[in-house]
């Protein structure tokens, strides 16, 4: 069992400085929002606060009214909180969207190989037959939870079909450090750099797997998943730096301190429950509440960030502003620290 102090009074109002900041981003239906609004849901599972349901409920139903667009890889991370919603109040409309992004995946979206989701963020062939490790967060790990609500095996076994492809294409074996990308048309990893957030979105929905799957050991992928966080995680946490913060170029000593990948690495940690890395997670809660402002903005979140060219690429993206994945990913290791106490 992790070891971590803090008091969860404290952790509640930071919980609920960074939700309402969130809140008032006016964010809009896509994936930054996907990460955001996940954050919230989640900060609701583990502090029981309905004002959190009530904002995004009041924000989803006007969106509805609205109207959506169209559907992407990237954009089917929104069905993180409506699956929130609908667990809340059974209303079959955020259902109803949640199955039409279901479908969107299963039977639409761009695939190449063995059946593996291509990232995309428009209509477009944005990326063709190139995986990123954002897919993990946005697609495969909604599947997984669509699946298990529903216990629709198919379901549940293309979501872990997509774990283990990423963890094939982006894992670097020998340091168990993950990539940003692959290309398969050309058998490679593009520009090849540990890019920080890549590794957060691998580990935190890795760290997910055996937390809402039952009888994960039944199913052959989970035991691919299991190794592969292990190894990510034995490797990354010598890389944490002296503030308690990962890099945005994780094995770059010149790379600046990036807070969303360690919220999200921290988070894995927090999941995998491995009590020697108490003392990692202790040294991220630091550096994270020192990254967070009075009025709940998540501070040096780097931009989005596509599979850059060279390491300049990467140095230079701007940490300058308020990230929805920042928020959320802050609030997904805010909300996970409440469960070790």
């Amino acid at each position: 069992m992790l070891k971590i102090d803090y008091k969860r009074e404290d952790i509640i109002k930071v919980i609920d400085t960074v939700v309402r900041k969130t809140m008032s981003m006016d964010l809009t239906w896509e994936w930054p929002c996907g990460v955001a609004y996940y954050g919230v849901a989640d900060a609701w599972y583990k502090t029981g606060n309905d004002e959190y349901i009530q904002m995004l409920k009041e924000w989803t139903d006007e969106y509805l009214e609205l109207g959506l667009p169209d559907y992407t890889v990237n954009t089917c991370a929104m069905g993180h909180m409506l699956l929130t919603l609908h667990e809340v109040t059974e209303d079959e409309k955020y259902w109803k969207v949640i199955m039409e992004k279901v479908t969107y995946l299963r039977e639409k979206a761009l695939r190449f190989g063995d059946n593996v989701l291509q990232h995309t963020v428009s209509s477009d062939n944005d990326f063709p037959e190139q995986a990123w490790a954002d897919t993990l967060f946005m697609a495969a790990f909604f599947l997984l939870r669509v699946g298990v609500k529903l216990g629709e095996k198919a379901i549940i076994n293309d979501a872990l079909d997509q774990y283990e492809w990423h963890i094939r294409f982006l894992q670097n074996k020998e340091t168990g450090l993950w990539y940003h990308g692959y290309n398969n048309i050309e058998k490679n990893n593009l520009s090849g750099f540990f890019w920080g957030r890549a590794n957060a979105w691998a580990a935190y929905t890795m760290s997910r797997v055996k937390l809402i799957l039952k009888d994960w050991y039944l199913y052959p992928q989970c035991m691919n998943i299991e190794c592969s966080l292990r190894d990510q995680l034995s490797a990354v946490k010598y890389l944490q730096t002296e503030k308690g913060m990962w890099r945005t170029i994780l094995d770059d000593q010149e790379s600046y301190e990036e807070t969303s990948a360690t919220c999200g690495i921290a988070a894995a940690m927090i999941n995998n429950n491995n009590p020697l890395h108490s003392k990692y997670v202790q040294n991220a809660l630091e550096g994270i509440l020192s990254n967070i402002s009075e009025d709940g903005r998540v501070l040096n979140v780097s931009a989005g960030t596509a599979v850059m060219n060279d390491r300049d690429g990467y140095m230079n993206v701007p940490k300058e502003w308020g990230q929805g994945w920042g928020q959320g990913l802050a609030l997904a290791f805010l909300a996970d620290l409440l469960d070790r106490q």
